[in-house]
């Protein structure tokens, strides 16, 4: 994300309880490294308690709630997963709105493994080329989603989409995340 990167703002949406910390971590040491600004944006204030898979990993602290979000002071979108954290993320109003606002924007996003299942609910998937944890392909696909198994930047629809299986996807993830965060192109896939 250098260069013409330097400075971009990114939102980490995530749920109070249940974000996947490699998957907040990783992408997140990525947007710093790159000159970029990241804030933790989460339904209630204070902090965020990551998981470690099935154990409790670090907390971290809340920048913004959803309430409070507005896309004026984003330019992209990052929804990490953990199993929990999209079902918990899902069901906070704000947060629904704030996605389907951004998305609405053009802005770019990046979705890494069960975070697809927040964009399910808030039905932004439809006609999308997309990948998640293998478990959710029913889902996006009865949505109207087209799921691959791979990373996936998808270009088709009304922001640039990149997604993510797993966290061994995770370098290739960033990778590909930095490249689109400074593209908005529409075309292709």
């Amino acid at each position: 994300m250098a260069g013409e990167r330097s400075g971009l703002r990114v939102a980490f949406v995530v749920a109070n309880e249940g974000v996947e910390q490699v998957e907040l971590s990783q992408p997140w040491a990525a947007v710093i490294s790159a000159g970029g600004m990241a804030e933790i944006v989460a339904p209630k204030a204070g902090e965020t308690q990551a998981m470690n898979h099935p154990d409790k990993g670090d907390r971290f602290p809340v920048d913004r709630t959803t309430r409070k979000a507005r896309i004026e002071d984003f330019d992209v979108l990052v929804l990490p997963g953990g199993v929990a954290n999209p079902d918990q993320l899902k069901m906070d109003r704000a947060a629904v709105a704030f996605l389907r606002a951004m998305f609405g924007a053009g802005r770019p996003a990046a979705v890494i493994c069960h975070g697809l299942w927040t964009l399910v609910e808030v039905a932004l998937v439809r006609e999308r080329t997309l990948t998640s944890w293998p478990s959710l392909r029913t889902d996006i696909e009865n949505a109207g989603g087209n799921w691959v198994d791979e990373v996936v930047v998808c270009r088709k629809g009304p922001n640039v989409l990149v997604t993510s299986r797993k966290p061994d996807d995770l370098n290739d993830f960033c990778v590909e995340m930095e490249d689109a965060f400074g593209s908005n192109r529409h075309e292709g896939r």
